[in-house]
């Protein structure tokens, strides 16, 4: 128990000035108080620009865009890789997709020799196995890591294809050129998986029709069995295996009764979307930004700016919003510190990744020199314990 702590520490404790993570250049992003942002960088198929604003005491949104090679042997698929993950409960969740799904999707590429449905769905179910080997492996240490989860939505493109993956209720939205007018119009890509949407309500009560109480409105919020909003995610297994829900889990998410089938699904929702010369660019971004704009909003917001920013600029017009519900000044809004944050605004996490048809067309056995980038936040004072994130990039041969 004790050199797992030490290990914990020596991982965990990177030391700095005064403890906030930040870059001299826009390499790897810059760090703007509770902003960590990288304007602008080069997928293989076009710009992408990124932002995340930290609400929570702990960053319980992360982010990556993985560009290059998709596959683990080095031949191929080439494409780019983009992963929106937002935590509930704590940052463990979101951290563990964040190192390993890319690596199983480049895996299950390898083996398939090709992008598909079939490897993206893979992956997604590797990687909660992975987490539930985790959990089973910490409980008897770390109960309450089982009621931590995420969210998770996933976007590749390859092959002149748009795969769609979502677990929870991020969200991807296209911006489409439409010529006769000029105008963008906002697409939404990605399925929800929300109690506060009808029918998600009613999928639930089909799937549990002897269970009264699986979707609960509580404090005027749809909540499955009144604890959690989201139907599905990665994570969550005290809501998935009943074995993880009991002492010493916290009573507060512990049920009443044992289940006979899990309460939450890990099974994505998977779309394939072919890319047109008039598609602009695809949004990304955790639910944080979507409380406050519209799909048509945020589109709108890209699109009438420069590309360098445009991800910034997102997450500018939603704290925005935000403070105008709560009737005080953006500026004053930027002064609350970590934690308190949380009260105004979530996490929100923002890729915005431009398509050029030119690149987009061209085959995907084209190289490109890969390009790894994801998103930070701020690093805890150094009298803590609490695993640390520092933004990343690494640009390979």
């Amino acid at each position: 128990m004790l050199s797992g702590l030490i290990n914990l520490l020596r991982a965990c404790f990177r030391p700095g000035s005064d403890g906030f993570t930040r870059t001299g250049s826009d390499a790897g992003g810059r760090q703007d108080g509770l902003l960590w942002y990288k304007d602008t960088g080069q997928h293989l198929n076009g710009e992408f620009s990124m932002a995340v604003i930290q609400a929570n005491n702990l960053l319980e949104d992360q982010s990556q865009i993985e560009s290059g090679c998709l596959s683990s042997n080095e031949s191929g698929p080439y494409g780019t890789f983009i992963g929106i993950y937002d935590g509930h409960g704590g940052p463990e969740t979101s951290r563990f997709i964040n190192d390993h799904l890319f690596h199983h999707l480049k895996r299950f590429t390898s083996e398939q020799q090709s992008m598909s449905v079939d490897v993206i769905r893979k992956a997604l179910q590797a990687t909660e196995e992975g987490f539930m080997s985790v959990v089973a492996r910490q409980w008897s240490m770390s109960p309450q890591i089982a009621a931590v989860g995420s969210c998770c939505l996933v976007g590749v493109i390859c092959n002149g294809s748009l795969y769609i993956a979502n677990l929870g209720d991020s969200r991807a939205v296209l911006g489409r050129l439409v010529k006769a007018t000029g105008e963008v119009l906002a697409m939404q890509l990605s399925t929800e998986h929300n109690a506060s949407i009808e029918s998600i309500r009613q999928e639930l009560h089909s799937l549990h029709p002897d269970d009264p109480n699986i979707v609960v409105l509580k404090h005027n919020v749809w909540r499955v069995k009144g604890l959690i909003q989201v139907s599905k995610s990665i994570g969550d297994v005290y809501l998935k295996k009943t074995e993880f829900n009991r002492e010493p889990l916290y009573a507060k998410f512990r049920l009443r009764e044992p289940f006979k089938m899990p309460i939450l699904s890990s099974e994505p929702s998977i779309s394939v979307h072919h890319l047109q010369p008039h598609d602009q660019f695809i949004i990304f971004a955790s639910d944080g930004l979507w409380e406050h704009l519209s799909n048509q909003e945020a589109v709108d917001i890209v699109q009438n700016s420069p590309r360098s920013g445009s991800a910034r600029r997102l997450v500018k017009a939603a704290l925005q919003e935000a403070a105008k519900k709560r009737e005080m000044r953006y500026s004053d809004l930027k002064k609350i510190d970590r934690g308190v944050r949380r009260h105004f605004h979530d996490d929100t996490t923002v890729i915005v990744v431009y398509l050029d048809s030119n690149l987009v067309s061209r085959a995907s056995t084209v190289k490109f020199p890969g390009i790894s980038v994801r998103g930070g936040g701020i690093n805890l004072p150094h009298n803590t314990l609490a695993p640390c994130t520092t933004p990343t990039e690494i640009v390979g041969t």
